[in-house]
C-alpha cells in the first residue's frame, strides 16, 4: 500500500506499507542514500510474524519534498505525520545507518507513541564529547563530512554530478564504494537477490535529485537537535566491529550515554550485514509490542 503524507507544514512523503495491514507496526528509516524500496523482509515474513512494516522516502529522497535545513530531531515530526496517516497511535521504529539517528530522535523526542527503538549501524552526534568521531572511518566518508563543515556548497557541487550518474546505473555507487569495503561486505552485496535490492533503492533515492543525500550528510554535521541520554524506552543498538562506513565507536558512544540502552556488537560483520541482521531486530521490536489501536486512516 503507497501513501502520499501531507506533512503540518505542506511537505509531501511517499510512505509504503508491507505485511499484514492488522500486524504490529514497525517503522522503518532507510539509509544514506536510500529510499522506502531498501532492503526489507519479504511480504510473507511480515505475514507469517503479524507484523506490518512502513517505510516512507526521506525528505529530499525518492518521491517525498526536500525539507531544506532539516536537523535530525525533525526526523520525528515526519515519522508522527507518517503513522497518524496510517491511523497509528503507536509503534516500534528501526533505522539502519543514515536512518539511525532518526530512530534515536523518535525515541527521544515521541516518547508516548514509540515502544521500543533500534538503531544498526547508526552514527553518533557530531558533537560527542569523549568519542574520536572520525576514528575508523572510511577516507570517502572523512571526505564528505569534512566538506559539510568546511564549504557546503562544495558538498553540493560533488554530490549532485555524482547522484546523476548513480540514477543511470545504480551499480556506480556500489563500484565506488568497492576499494573500501571489508571483505564481509563484499560478500554481502555480492548476493544476487540483495544487490538487485539495494540497486533499485540507490535508484530511487536519487531518482529526483540529491538534495536528499546533502541534505543527510549537512544535518550529521550539525547538532542533532535533542541529547540521546533523554531516551527512556528500550533500545538496541547493533554494530559489526568492521564496519568503516559507520565505524563501531558510534554505538559504543551511544550505549553508554542512552539509559539501559542493550548494545549487540557482532566481531566479523560490517556495515551490510545490518541487512542479514534485520530479521532478528524485528523479533527484538515486537516483543511487549501490542496490537495497533487504529483509529481512522487519514486522507492521503
Amino acid at each position: 500500500m503507497r501513501k502520499e503524507v501531507r506533512t503540518a507544514d505542506g511537505r509531501t512523503l511517499v510512505a509504503e506499507r508491507w505485511g499484514d495491514p492488522d500486524g504490529k507496526p514497525v517503522l522503518l528509516l532507510h539509509g544514506m542514500p536510500g529510499s522506502r524500496l531498501g532492503p526489507a523482509p519479504r511480504g510473507m515474513v511480515l505475514y507469517q510474524r503479524r507484523v506490518q512494516l512502513i517505510a516512507y522516502d526521506r525528505p529530499g529522497y525518492g518521491a517525498s519534498d526536500r525539507h531544506p535545513g532539516r536537523t535530525v530531531a525533525d526526523v520525528a515530526h515526519d515519522a508522527a505525520a507518517v503513522a497518524d496517516s496510517f491511523g497509528l497511535d503507536t509503534f516500534a521504529v528501526a533505522g539502519r545507518s543514515g536512518g539511525g539517528p532518526g530512530a534515536l530522535a523518535c525515541a527521544a523526542l515521541l516518547p508516548d507513541r514509540v515502544t521500543r527503538t533500534a538503531a544498526l549501524v547508526p552514527l553518533a552526534p557530531r558533537d560527542a564529547e569523549d568519542l574520536d568521531w572520525f576514528a575508523g572511518m572510511a577516507a570517502s566518508n572523512v571526505r564528505e563530512y569534512t566538506t559539510a563543515t568546511d564549504d557546503p556548497e562544495e558538498l553540493a557541487a560533488r554530490l549532485i554530478p555524482r547522484a546523476a550518474g548513480i540514477r543511470r546505473d545504480p551499480g556506480r555507487l556500489l563500484e565506488e564504494l568497492r576499494r573500501e569495503l571489508t571483505l564481509n561486505d563484499r560478500m554481502i552485496v555480492s548476493d544476487s537477490g540483495l544487490r538487485s535490492m539495494l540497486l533499485r533503492n540507490y535508484r530511487e533515492g536519487v531518482r529526483t535529485s540529491a538534495w536528499g543525500w546533502i541534505d543527510d550528510i549537512l544535518a550529521f554535521s550539525r547538532p542533532w537537535g535533542f541529547d540521546p541520554a533523554d531516551i527512556r524506552s528500550p533500545v538496541l543498538l547493533w554494530h559489526g566491529e568492521l564496519d568503516v562506513f559507520s565505524p563501531v565507536g558510534h554505538s559504543r558512544w551511544l550505549g553508554r550515554r542512552i539509559p539501559g540502552a542493550t548494545t549487540t556488537i557482532d566481531p566479523d560483520a560490517a556495515h551490510f550485514a545490518a541487512f542479514h541482521a534485520l530479521p532478528d531486530v524485528l523479533n527484538w521490536l515486537l516483543r511487549e509490542l501490542p496490537a495497533p489501536v487504529l483509529g481512522e486512516e487519514q486522507p492521503a
